[in-house]
């Protein structure tokens, strides 16, 4: 896996003009997963093997073995020549046919007055031909014609003797090389088996690290990941095992954190009662009505930061209908006399903590609601993800503080995301929320001038 990054880097490194198309073609072609890299680990090096073998290997051994044959088959044939010049013989050559017939498993024939057939082409790719032709060349040194390219069987060759023509027909089998192809069938089947068994392996070992990709993504989206245990390789179960130990700590400390908002929630609330048990024992005092105001505002504050430090994660995910929300958000608007009008592209049925994601969007819609007298949604649903895009006409919020405004109690001079009751909470709650899904929240302008925002989470 790390030499497709390192030869994607060393590609993307290289200067040279010639070398962009072929940067440009490994970044195009070349395989992002864990699995068929491993896959081209393990086939590449066997098929440049197999190639290497049957280039050099195969390649000697058929020529060598179709020289040694050629050579016999060619010495035969010359000792019948030397056999018909040398000795006299019957005037229909029985008896020498019947001799390289039954001794040698040559068939012979003597054509007097016999003229060689014009020279046929020579065949590119056939290595017998041009073995035939130097052995006949080198040991009998006299004119001939060769057909090594008709009958599949047999290689016919003819001879120049003075004024006859000796014609000798010769199984194929007995000049070259023609079980070669035995060994190429067995290389290529041992190496299909091996890479059959290569793919069982490599699934096996792949099958974990997805198991704790998986795990990790849905804990990443707030949800449970029950069922999981590190299987696989010594490195895969340490992986799977820092991922658990890990989740358990982050899941104890947020138990400890909600735990100790409780209390203190419990403590505070407490002290507040009395507080306004007091001030009602007091009578409606006209110096007692900052007091008042001081109080209310503190129960709001304290109900808003135990909300967002809460974040709601013990909710379970479910299912919701975008357009009843959005129909309910619009409703409201009407009665404020404003305008919210919305469009859905995709599933109206999203799979979503159900309440955390109405408080997502019901804080954003009130803080368009609260500044701006339009607001337009676009719900976008996809196979892979929701994107929600809320444009109002609104004052908007400066570029460089709309990162700052998700702060907690982050407050902004004629604060875009509160007002006089606010706690400073509505975005930083927002964003919480949507990173609790796997995704986030982002503030940019919008085409009517205001603000937009845009949140996008896993679908």
């Amino acid at each position: 896996m790390a030499f497709f990054d390192t030869l994607r880097q060393n590609a993307a490194a290289l200067s040279i003009p010639g070398w962009r198309p072929l940067t440009r073609w490994l970044r195009r072609w070349l395989p992002t997963g864990l699995y068929t890299r491993s896959l081209l680990i393990v086939i590449l090096p066997m098929l440049l093997l197999q190639t290497a073998v049957a280039a050099v290997f195969m390649e000697r051994h058929w020529r060598m073995v179709t020289e040694r044959l050629s050579d016999g088959t060619v010495r035969d044939i010359a000792a019948i020549i030397e056999v018909i010049r040398s000795y006299p013989q019957d005037s229909n050559y029985n008896e020498i046919t019947r001799i390289a017939d039954q001794t040698l498993d040559l068939t012979i024939a003597v054509e007097e007055n016999g003229q060689l057939p014009p020279p046929r082409p020579r065949p590119f790719f056939s290595i017998l031909d041009g073995i035939l032709t130097d052995q006949i060349t080198q040991q009998i040194k006299m004119p001939f014609w060769l057909d090594t390219v008709g009958d599949s069987k047999l290689v016919e060759i003819r001879i120049k003797l003075d004024q006859r023509v000796l014609r000798v027909f010769v199984r194929r089998g007995s000049t070259y090389a023609s079980n070669t192809h035995i060994f190429l069938v067995w290389m290529v089947s041992i190496a299909l088996v091996l890479v059959l068994i290569s793919i069982l392996f490599l699934r096996g070992q792949i099958r974990p690290i997805l198991s704790l990709a998986n795990a990790a993504e849905s804990f990443g989206k707030g949800q449970k990941t029950e069922g999981f245990s590190p299987r696989g390789a010594d490195e895969v179960r340490r992986a799977g095992l820092a991922f658990i130990q890990m989740r358990e700590r982050i899941e104890r400390q947020m138990e400890q954190r909600t735990a100790m908002l409780a209390g203190i929630s419990h403590d505070l609330r407490t002290i507040l009662t009395r507080f306004k048990l007091q001030l009602a024992l007091a009578g409606d005092k006209p110096e007692l009505s900052g007091m008042t105001e001081d109080v209310n505002d503190m129960q709001s504050m304290l109900e808003g930061y135990l909300a967002f430090a809460k974040g709601e994660a013990e909710e379970d995910f479910g299912t919701l209908n975008l357009s009843e929300l959005l129909e309910r958000f619009r409703n409201d608007f009407e009665l404020r006399g404003r305008k919210l009008t919305y469009e859905i592209d995709g599933e109206d049925e999203i799979a979503v903590r159900p309440n955390a994601f109405t408080r997502l969007t019901g804080n954003l819609v009130s803080n368009a609601e609260r500044y701006a007298k339009t607001l337009h949604i676009h719900a976008k649903h996809s196979a892979k993800w929701l994107t929600l895009t809320l444009d109002d006409d609104g004052p908007g919020i400066p570029a460089e503080s709309r990162e700052e405004v998700f702060k907690p109690f982050y407050r902004l001079d004629e604060a875009r995301n509160l007002d006089s009751s606010g706690t400073g909470l509505g975005l930083a709650i927002a964003r919480d929320i949507a990173r609790a899904h796997g995704g986030n929240v982002t503030l940019g302008e919008s085409p009517s001038g205001g603000l937009r925002a845009i949140v996008r989470i896993p679908a």
